[in-house]
């Protein structure tokens, strides 16, 4: 993620590094699972339960026969680590019942089995318990003692009594002893280890031993063992689980409440930049995209280099001959990777902007929905649709097919390096270099590693595009608002009185040639009516617009009462104007909640005066439920004219000092026309007032009449005056007479 983006992680940092800590937890349980499951199938099975060659105990007569084939310094080691235990004895009886071999002869018991001293006794007791096996078997078999006296050149007695014999002969002792190291040695510890376990079961039956209720006793521990470890690593990913989710749903939150917020202050400058299907598409399904990926790295990415490391670590740790296959594995998955991320960023970086296309297109389908049918041009808004969803689809196919042919030859990939494992791993247990159960879990890891790289792979499926969502929210916050308020703005002075004086104010728009005003100066009184008059593109709007700052003026200055609009705050500002725009505005809600937009505390009697005085109290009289009357979305359930009435209403309810309204009166008969304009001089006699319109007959009685062409003031005065001195008034007020006369 970029930079810019980290701070928006700063307040879920704790829940961040608990989810880190969960995932440590669950991959370590998840790579525990494969030690343990080699130990079931190589000591519980194998072996019989039998961790080691150092028998718990031994019967006294086989540590004697034992020790025989030992140095003294071997005898000396393995003879502290035992305590000799005299049948009989009061001592006797606490091991009899484990024991009860003890009943009729004597027993070795081990004192400590800490793994320092097992590890060190293990090559002894092992070497020392296969010789005595071997010297066991010499004592049965006539032809194999005849073939050791021919290779040894010693001459060995048959019968039952070799052992007493060997006590005598120290070098036939010695003899034995290398015969039988050589035969183990180049097999490995670890192979003459497994090899000396089986002496030991045999030795733990004439003890008494229950060795089969041993090997179940070992197979259930380690077993309940896997079961706890599965049931921790569970916890650990349900907890990861939420804290990401709520991690990724409140970082989420937090960005939309911040691009929100950047676009309420917005001047219409700013809005020129950003469409609004493109804001919309930001503030939605980019940050879904990011919520997404935000999860995912939690989840995945810091996951999997756990889980990938540590099963490298554990695999070359049980078989560390077999690094090649895990080493080949993993280039071929680095290179997989690589490439799709190659192929298909470029298309992530387009995917965005193509659903702004599709969200533009669906959007001016839908507002323009009656235009469309009035000209019959629904088949070229289907194409018109057809050809952006097509091209997002086009795009989104080829993504998908990538990650489609991608999983498979991981899959490919994941299950020919298991047949590897076992192909090279049978070899080395054919060969006594690696245990069954260690090659099982070498292979348990090797897949675990792979589906680390292929977690890995699906984070380039979400994280190019979530990239380019961060850019395109970045490019939202990044935006250097034009219009700021001042660090100590002044304040207008009290009592206010709202006369507003343009000094030489001229306006251009962004990126435009020349100027949409020039060098515009006027003063609008409080307790007159100014009307905006002037050809189609004048620039009306735009010089009422530049009063409450939603574009900002180029030179000149706008002052009221004295103060310019520029140096005190636009909340202050925009407290003392009532503005209606030039396309009426409606929320969805109701009748009243649109009216106390404007105030949410006004009482009863200032709604129904400002209907009263906007001349729609009859429309909202004929209204089953009045004011809790429900408004649709965009105003679609009511008239042109009413939803300009109540745009006029909701301005009123507000009170403010100032009013200006733009073209409001263009969808209102000439009588409403009429009566509004009577009630509006009764409501607001004291505020200042500017009328835009088109309408000669809207303002013949306004106090001030500015007429604009082509950004310029070309008259001003009163209706009579501005018929005798002003062309273009004179034009506009005759043409628009011969049209009511006509009519």
């Amino acid at each position: 993620m970029k930079v810019r983006m980290i701070k928006y992680s700063k307040p879920y940092l704790i829940m961040i590094a608990v989810s880190i800590v969960l995932l440590f937890g669950q991959a370590n349980f998840n790579l525990t699972l494969p030690d343990y499951l080699a130990k079931i199938v190589n000591v519980g099975i194998q072996q019989k339960g039998i961790k080691n060659a150092v028998p718990e105990a031994m019967r006294g007569i086989e540590m004697n026969h034992t020790l025989l084939f030992l140095t003294p310094e071997n005898q000396t080691d393995v003879l502290n680590a035992y305590t000799f235990i005299q049948n009989g004895t009061t001592e006797a009886s606490h091991y009899v019942k484990k024991y009860p071999a003890l009943l009729n002869q004597s027993i070795y018991v081990l004192n400590d089995s800490n793994s320092k001293t097992i590890a060190h006794l293990n090559p002894i007791m092992a070497s020392g318990l296969l010789t005595v096996s071997f010297v066991e078997l010499l004592m049965t078999n006539d032809t194999l003692r005849m073939f050791v006296n021919f290779q040894l050149n010693i001459s060995l007695p048959g019968g039952t009594d070799l052992f007493t014999f060997l006590k005598t002969q120290p070098i036939a002792v010695a003899s034995i002893t290398a015969l039988v190291n050589s035969q183990f040695s180049a097999l490995g510890e670890n192979f003459i280890i497994q090899a000396a376990i089986q002496v030991v079961r045999v030795e733990y039956e004439k003890l008494g031993i229950n060795v089969d209720q041993m090997q179940l006793n070992y197979i259930f521990y380690y077993g309940g063992l896997m079961l706890l470890l599965t049931i921790l690593a569970m916890a650990c990913t349900i907890g990861v689980g939420y804290f990401s989710a709520k991690t990724a749903t409140g970082m989420s939150r937090d960005m939309r409440k911040d691009i929100f917020e950047k676009v309420e202050k917005f001047s219409s400058t700013e809005f020129d930049t950003f469409s609004t299907a493109s804001l919309i598409t930001r503030s939605t399904n980019d940050i879904t995209q990011i919520q997404m990926a935000i999860m995912m790295i939690i989840r995945l990415v810091f996951y999997a280099p756990i889980l990938g490391i540590g099963g490298v670590i554990h695999a070359l740790d049980l078989a560390p001959s077999m690094w090649w296959i895990l080493a080949m594995a993993v280039g071929i998955l680095l290179a997989l990777i690589l490439v799709v991320f190659y192929v298909a960023l470029p298309k992530f970086k387009s995917i965005q902007k193509l659903i702004d296309r599709l969200n533009l297109v669906a959007r001016e389908s839908l507002s323009g929905l009656m235009v469309v049918r009035a000209f019959n041009k629904q088949k070229f808004e289907e194409d018109r649709f057809d050809e952006a969803n097509i091209d997002l689809t086009r795009v989104s196919l080829f993504i998908n097919r990538v990650m489609v042919i991608m999983m498979p030859v991981m899959m490919m990939l994941m299950n020919v390096l298991v047949i590897i494992i076992i192909w090279v791993g049978s070899h080395g247990v054919a060969n006594a270099n690696i245990q069954v159960g260690d090659m099982i879990a070498f292979m348990q890891y090797a897949i675990q590693v792979t589906f680390a790289f292929l977690m890995l792979s699906l984070m380039f499926i979400i994280l190019p595009r979530a990239l380019v969502s961060v850019n395109r929210i970045a490019e939202v916050l990044k935006v250097d608002i034009m219009i700021q308020d001042l660090e100590n703005p002044k304040h207008f002075d009290e009592p206010f009185k709202g006369e507003i004086e343009f000094q030489d104010v001229s306006f251009r728009y962004a990126g435009a040639p020349e100027n949409a005003l020039c060098d515009i100066s006027f003063t609008a009184y409080a307790g007159q009516f100014t009307a905006i008059i002037g050809p189609t593109g004048s620039g009306k709007s735009t010089l009422v617009n530049l009063i409450p700052r939603l574009y900002e003026v180029s030179s000149g200055t706008i002052l009221i009462d004295g103060v310019d609009v520029r140096d005190v705050s636009q909340q202050e500002l925009h407290e003392k104007i009532g503005y209606v725009p030039q396309t009426s505005v409606l929320f969805s809600g109701t009748i009243e909640s649109n009216l106390l937009f404007a105030d949410e505390n006004a009482s009863e009697d200032v709604l129904e005066s400002s209907i009263e005085t906007a001349q729609a109290t009859e429309f909202i009289n004929s209204k089953p439920e009045r004011m809790a009357t429900e408004i649709a979305q965009g105003g679609k359930n009511v008239s042109g004219g009413q939803k300009q009435r109540l745009s006029i209403a909701r301005a009123l309810v507000k009170k403010a000092p100032i009013n200006i309204l733009d073209d409001s009166f263009s969808n209102l008969d000439f009588k409403t026309d009429i009566a509004l304009r009577k009630a509006l001089r009764k409501s607001i006699s004291a505020s200042t007032v500017l009328i835009v319109t088109q309408r000669v007959s809207t303002i013949k009685d306004a106090d001030q009449i500015i007429v604009l062409n082509e950004g310029e003031i070309v008259g001003k005065g009163k209706h009579a005056e501005l018929m005798e001195d002003c062309v273009i008034y004179r034009d506009i007020a005759i043409s628009q007479l011969e049209l009511e006369e006509s009519s």
